[in-house]
């Protein structure tokens, strides 16, 4: 049995004899659906309180909120902010997990999720996973690519994942902005750009350190899919400017976050750029000529944007009759569903089994959904996804933050292309370096295949760069797909990363080769 197990169990037995003190000892009413789902523990830790009922048990505060045991955690230096953390044994049951609510203000609640590495959780380095959209739960990359876990017969079930990047990573899933996954807001609440979610984030990032130190000090990483292309470069100058803050402060009650990279995968970081590059694929149909033709009027509209912080917006895609993310593939959205493919569903009906949710501390009433279109639209009437993020990174790349944008060679929405020269035009210390670097060659330490091709500056060729894009060979669907359709490849592609190894071999560098990780 783990020693959260026990602890709980002692805490119940504890909290048994305190009724029994306090005259307590009546028999429980008939707790809510979801109850029943509850270890023995946490049943009888919660018979006879009320819910929002409040107590401390060994310097700890708990709190029963929706039929739900909590564990409260508030820092004097959020005082609208606070954490509700419980420890779900899902997906895998081999490693300590953590779940729960950062709570903003009494509007905004944030769902997360944890899980420890199975390597070596005290030395190996904490990442942050962000699902893009904007309104899609990072559930999707939990379930579907790289979580310790994945959704199997049609949403009823989970099967181990081999190829999980907590093999080498301890792994917070987090449903940004609220209303997205199980994140949810007060009735008129919103959020609906993203720098003001970004600051939601690093106040959640700070609780949490704060609350579990034996994870503060290790190297923090920062990856966002798709629209996290926005998502996480803001992310990534609000801790870069808040690490700098605490630092002149001399304030020891916060953490420094230990902020080493952003990993950007098939992101949407500068759209002028990206949209231009959809002219460079191949495809031939009447749709596609239609959509090049729209390139120049969108990249007039997004450069108002970028000079007038405009909220103008236009949508510069169109209907093509292929999967968006995957262009061998053809999509049928009755049959396969919005985003193409079936399989997001089975995520839906996992997530919405009562038991799922009363292991990770979910209200019973909550629906979760993959991707929220509400959300979805809102940052879309802000011109949120029209502005130029790649802004932000310059300032802490050259603070020697790192920087990997990857991308999957047969997508479409964010193709690689487009992410390659935005990272090529990035006015960073590494610009000519970037500019002189040639692609070279990516193996695949596990499988010794070509997996694909990278490109870096920085680092003189032992590290892993500076400056990295690495473009994945048949990788479809490179918004969600690179670790699901390239399991074994991602996985070595992370893991070099996160040990800032060289990512192939460098011919032109006597002494260096493939590292076996």
């Amino acid at each position: 049995m783990k020693t959260a197990s026990w602890a709980l169990l002692a805490l119940a037995a504890s909290v048994a004899a305190e009724q029994v003190v306090l005259g307590g000892g009546n028999a429980p009413s008939v707790e809510s659906y979801a109850t029943q789902f509850l270890s023995d523990a946490k049943q009888a830790i919660l018979s006879g309180k009320k819910n929002f009922d409040k107590w401390v048990h060994d310097g700890k505060e708990f709190i029963k909120q929706d039929g739900m045991l909590y564990e409260l955690i508030s820092h004097p230096a959020f005082d609208q902010h606070q954490l509700r953390v419980t420890e779900p044994e899902l997906c895998d049951a081999s490693v300590k997990q953590y779940s729960g609510y950062l709570d903003i203000a009494a509007d905004k609640h944030l769902f997360f999720w944890f899980f420890e590495s199975r390597n070596s959780p005290k030395d190996d380095p904490v990442l942050l996973w962000l699902n893009g959209g904007p309104g899609c739960s990072s559930s999707t990359g939990l379930l579907f690519e790289l979580g310790p876990c994945r959704v199997s017969e049609e949403g009823l079930n989970t099967t181990f994942n081999p190829h999980s990047w907590t093999e080498r990573a301890n792994i917070l899933f987090l449903d940004q902005p609220v209303d997205v996954g199980f994140s949810y807001a007060e009735e008129g609440t919103t959020v609906n750009t993203s720098p003001v979610s970004a600051t939601d984030v690093y106040a959640f990032l700070e609780l949490f350190m704060n609350r579990f130190p034996e994870y503060s000090t290790q190297a923090f990483h920062v990856a966002a899919e798709s629209y996290g292309g926005h998502y996480g470069p803001n992310i990534g100058s609000v801790i870069h400017k808040e690490n700098k803050a605490v630092a002149a402060s001399g304030k020891s009650d916060l953490k420094i976050i230990n902020f080493t990279s952003l990993i950007l995968a098939n992101g949407l970081t500068n759209p002028k750029i990206q949209m231009g590059a959809v002219a460079g694929l191949r495809l031939r149909s009447a749709q596609c000529q239609a959509l090049r033709s729209r390139i120049p009027t969108c990249q007039r509209l997004m450069q108002s944007c970028y000079d007038f912080d405009s909220r103008f917006t236009s949508s510069c895609y169109t209907e093509t009759g292929l999967n968006p993310y995957d262009v061998r593939r053809t999509c049928d959205r009755q049959k396969d569903g919005d985003l193409c493919y079936k399989e997001m569903t089975w995520i839906d009906t996992w997530m919405n089994q009562p038991k799922t949710k009363a292991a990770l501390g979910v209200n019973p009433a909550l629906d979760f959904a993959s991707c929220n279109m509400e959300v979805n639209q809102a940052f879309a009437l802000q011109g949120d996804g029209a502005h130029n993020s790649a802004a932000l990174l310059p300032d802490i790349v050259n603070d020697g933050v790192r920087l990997l944008v990857y991308a999957g060679n047969a997508d479409m929405m964010c193709n690689y292309m487009g992410n390659e020269r935005w990272v090529e035009a990035l006015e960073s210390d590494f610009y000519d370096e970037f500019q002189s670097a040639k692609s070279i060659p990516w193996i695949d330490s596990a499988t010794g295949r070509l997996a694909g091709e990278v490109r870096s500056a920085g680092g003189n060729g032992f590290t892993a760069g500076n400056v990295t894009f690495v473009n994945v060979h048949e990788a479809g669907f490179g918004r969600h797909m690179v670790p699901f359709d390239q399991p074994e490849a991602a996985l070595d592609l992370i893991t070099r990363w996160l040990a800032n190894a060289p990512l192939s071999f460098v011919p032109q560098a006597p002494g260096i080769a493939v590292v076996d990780l």
